[in-house]
């Protein structure tokens, strides 16, 4: 694990290094309020999606007058904590160090079937000059490999965007159902685009099998959300 806990969070180490970035992923204790019990964070504006499994991406430049639709965040403002919600969906935090860039993204099995984590890093690119070589991602706790069953709608979905089926496998016991690794495929896609692998940091808890962690699989609509945020102070 390349993750450490920290009160009601978990952090990424190498992200922890850069002075100006501000980051974590929730563990179930960790709720809305809790960021402004933070004095250190008093002046950042929580920024939160209306979450839809698209690859809308919303580009950060002022106060939005209302809430937006997508999937993905991205800004080179201060102050502003981009927050993604997930109960099992993978929660990435990516960071352009030197061009002090930030994204946040959600990635379900829908949007990554749509390459939502490749577009999103193509957005830092397109928009900010970002070089992908260059980027630190941070994958957060998501549902593991031998807890996500899948059904045979989802594996299609993968085919017919032309994406390869290796993070697919047959489950041992159920006909047509498969166990998917949805880290896996997210960090092939991330390694296609040109990001350099010892930047890509992982915190490997299941949120399925640790209770501390919100999962909808296990507890259905009594499931939290892990709230996990990337900001820069000035």
């Amino acid at each position: 694990m390349q993750s450490a806990r920290r009160s009601d969070f978990l952090t990424i180490p190498r992200l922890e290094q850069i002075p100006h970035i501000v980051h974590g992923f929730g563990t179930g204790e960790w709720k809305d309020a809790d960021f402004k019990k933070r004095p250190e964070w008093a002046g950042f504006r929580l920024l939160f999606l209306n979450q839809i499994h698209s690859t809308i991406i919303r580009f950060i430049d002022r106060i939005p007058e209302k809430k937006l639709r997508g999937d993905v965040m991205i800004t080179d403002i201060p102050e502003f904590l981009l927050v993604i919600k997930t109960a099992d969906c993978l929660p990435v935090l990516v960071v352009d160090e030197p061009r002090k860039v930030i994204a946040a993204i959600h990635c379900g099995w829908r949007g990554t079937s749509k390459r939502v984590i490749q577009k999103g890093i193509q957005g830092m690119v397109d928009r900010y000059g970002c070089r992908a070589s260059s980027l630190l991602v941070a994958l957060g706790p998501c549902i593991g490999s031998e807890c996500y069953e899948v059904g045979e709608d989802v594996l299609q979905s993968f085919r017919q965007e032309g994406l390869s089926s290796e993070f697919f496998r047959a489950h041992p016991s159920k006909i047509k159902k498969y166990l998917f690794d949805l880290k896996g495929e997210n960090i092939s896609q991330l390694l296609s685009l040109g990001i350099e692998k010892e930047n890509i940091y992982c915190a490997d808890a299941c949120t399925h099998c640790d209770g501390a962690l919100p999962s909808y699989r296990r507890d259905r609509e009594k499931a939290g959300r892990m709230l996990s945020f990337i900001g820069m102070s000035f």
